[in-house]
């Protein structure tokens, strides 16, 4: 395991962690990082656009359908309820996608905002291929296994109420793993040690997430939010290093 170590005790401040995402937007504007965010935006941008149109156009629809006869007098709490639910399912899928597909472009992004921050020319720690895919088979797998119960409450009228409460927790704490993803790769920390170091400092990484995710459900705005995300969250992680 890599030798990292975090002030766990600084780390886990909820407000603290959640400072840095706005950090990271500050840092979109420096010369040194611009060339990285072209790609990444454009990405964002025709993904998130197909989301929200999909959205739009088709999951009233499912929800209606999904909504039985008998239940129809329930429509103006019930359909909320789907809607949100469903929405959240759709924005989280385009997001992972649209995360994947820039990933290469955040790694480099994560190591040039190391180099303005300490000065340095950062050496990314290559990992073997075959670890890398094999530890992002387990990122999907443990968030799939993770958001499988979440779909199923979100359809089952009388529970679903509290489907909503629990995707913006699941989503802000998958948001901090896949966005402290980029700067504790290039530390070397594969998914096992990336899951048990944000654990350590559980409720600072929901704090960073939870107001990602809050960022990324705003049109417009959500095209930029990616990468000062992955800036906020090496900006974080640099900052919380135990010095000692």
């Amino acid at each position: 395991m890599n030798s990292l170590h975090l002030n766990v005790k600084k780390a886990s401040n909820p407000v603290l962690a959640a400072n840095y995402f706005f950090q990271g937007i500050k840092y979109l504007s420096r010369p040194g990082l611009r060339k990285f965010l072209l790609i990444p935006i454009f990405i964002n941008l025709i993904l998130y656009s197909a989301g929200f149109a999909l959205g739009y156009y088709y999951i009233s629809g499912v929800i209606e359908q999904l909504i039985p006869e008998w239940l129809q007098w329930l429509n103006w709490i019930l359909w909320p309820v789907f809607f949100i639910s469903f929405f959240l399912i759709v924005f989280f899928s385009f997001t992972l996608l649209a995360n994947l597909m820039a990933a290469p472009f955040y790694s480099k992004l994560s190591a040039h905002t190391l180099s303005l921050l300490t000065g340095k020319s950062v050496k990314i720690q290559e990992q073997q291929w075959p670890k890398v895919v094999w530890s992002e088979f387990r990122r999907l797998g443990y968030l799939g296994l993770r958001a499988l119960p979440l779909v199923f409450i979100s359809v089952i009228p009388g529970v679903n109420f509290i489907a909503p409460i629990l995707w913006a927790l699941f989503g802000a704490w998958a948001i901090a793993l896949e966005y402290m993803a980029y700067p504790l790769e290039n530390e070397g920390l594969l998914f096992y040690e990336q899951r048990q170091l944000a654990r350590s400092m559980r409720f600072g990484a929901l704090g960073f997430g939870g107001i990602t995710v809050a960022a990324l459900t705003m049109p417009l705005l959500n095209i930029i939010v990616p990468p000062a995300a992955v800036i906020g969250a090496t900006i974080y992680i640099q900052e919380m290093k135990d010095k000692h």
